[in-house]
């Protein structure tokens, strides 16, 4: 076991199958919080079982060798606590949140729910149906639906494109033999990352993991890594459907997390569309009045990323409000940034960042960044420090590239 101190209180154990265990303390606390990641998620998947990471992280609490689901459910609830999951892109991730007191169990609850699923037939023919039922809610969501849409169209074949539910007929044909071929092959250690924070020990924590056996198992396949993906530009898409807004995403490819130009991009967004001072909101909503929610976004991964924007609006106002961000987009991308808004974006991302980083469910998912996307660790003042050297230049250069409006994906949802 090879352990060494990123910063005060801060502590990543490498163990010889491969798990990576770290730990922030947080004493002043008397919670914690605690998960497990696995490197298998929506963009490993086949397209033709699209959607089995995710309904594998449903089927897991549907029961295990040693607790009911009725009793995942209660274990830590009945504590005040609670247990989560989500699928994403790059990983899978099972989280608990509770008393310091309930470590232990925590980390015994999460252990049981991704070594040992049952993955049972009777409980699949249930679980496809909720499921099922979640797709449906995307589908009569079209503020939702509308960014699977635009993933489809920027990243075409690859994987980053999949909807991470899947589909209904993906999902129907999805078997306990599908789900508990990802489990065998993913779920082990080499493949995981553990991460906690709050008023915790490393030692002790190590100490739960290897009371759980996590050491003594057999390391597993390598990581399945991701291709770079090819995406589209210039391309415009209309879905036609009944409702009472067009729904519009604008979005271009940018670059993996680990790309050093990511902080600039994030200041760029910021001064885009993060929130009622920025260009979109003063613009679209305030000056011309053409939609309640104009936002800008930003995603990294593993292989690549995204920025771009989203509005609302009514039908008669779309075309209206699309040449109104264009215009935006054209703006941004010429240089008009002043020094006065990135100045402001700075402020407006390190005070976002100390704010929840307040808490230890914020700092474990820092935690398991480091390790998920093998960057070095940074304290906070380091994070911000970084986010203050970002030069004028850097940020005209990222607006240049990745916000002229001839790169962007356009996808339309709502009335023709």
């Amino acid at each position: 076991m090879r352990t060494v101190r990123l910063d005060e209180g801060v502590w990543r154990s490498d163990a010889p199958n491969g798990l990576v265990v770290l730990t922030e303390r947080m004493p002043w606390l008397r919670s914690a919080a605690a998960g497990f990641w696995v490197k298998r998620a929506s963009a490993h998947e086949p397209r033709e079982k699209m959607g089995v990471s995710h309904l594998l992280e449903h089927m897991v609490f549907k029961g295990t060798e040693t607790r009911s689901a009725q009793q995942i459910a209660l274990a830590l609830e009945s504590r005040g606590g609670g247990l989560d999951a989500y699928t994403g892109r790059d990983q899978t991730t099972f989280q608990a949140r509770m008393l310091d007191a309930d470590l232990p169990l925590a980390v015994e609850l999460l252990t049981d729910i991704v070594r040992r699923p049952l993955l049972r037939d009777a409980d699949l023919a249930l679980e496809r149906n909720v499921v099922l039922e979640e797709i449906a809610t995307v589908e009569d969501t079209p503020d939702d639906l509308v960014f699977d849409l635009h993933s489809a169209a920027l990243w075409r074949a690859h994987s980053y494109g999949y909807r991470i539910l899947g589909t209904r007929e993906t999902v129907e044909g999805i078997t306990t033999g599908d789900l508990k071929a990802l489990h065998a092959g993913g779920y082990l250690p080499r493949q995981m990352v553990f991460a906690a924070a709050g008023n915790l020990e490393h030692e002790a924590v190590l100490a739960l993991l290897e009371r759980d056996g996590w050491f003594d198992l057999e390391p597993g396949p390598e990581e399945q890594a991701l291709s770079a993906p090819e995406a589209a530009t210039r391309v415009e898409q209309r879905v036609t459907r009944d409702g009472a807004q067009v729904h519009l995403v604008f979005g271009s490819e940018t670059f993996p997390y680990r790309d050093p130009r990511r902080h600039a991009l994030v200041l760029v967004s910021t001064v885009f569309g993060s929130g009622m001072s920025s260009r979109l909101f003063q613009r679209v909503r305030e000056e011309l009045g053409l939609a309640y929610s104009v936002f800008a976004f930003h995603s990294f991964m593993r292989a690549s990323g995204v920025a771009g924007v989203y509005v609302g609006t009514q039908p008669p106002t779309a075309e209206r409000a699309a040449e109104a961000i264009r215009a935006e987009f054209a703006r941004l991308a010429a240089g008009s940034l002043t020094p006065d808004e990135l100045a402001s974006a700075k402020q407006q991302v390190k005070g976002q960042l100390v704010l929840v980083l307040e808490g230890p469910v914020s700092r474990m998912y820092r935690l398991a960044g480091t390790a998920l996307y093998e960057e070095p660790y940074r304290s906070v003042d380091a994070a911000l420090a970084e986010i203050d050297a970002v030069s004028a230049g850097q940020v005209a250069e990222v607006a240049a590239e990745f916000y002229r409006p001839e790169r962007q994906v356009a996808v339309w949802l709502g009335p023709s």
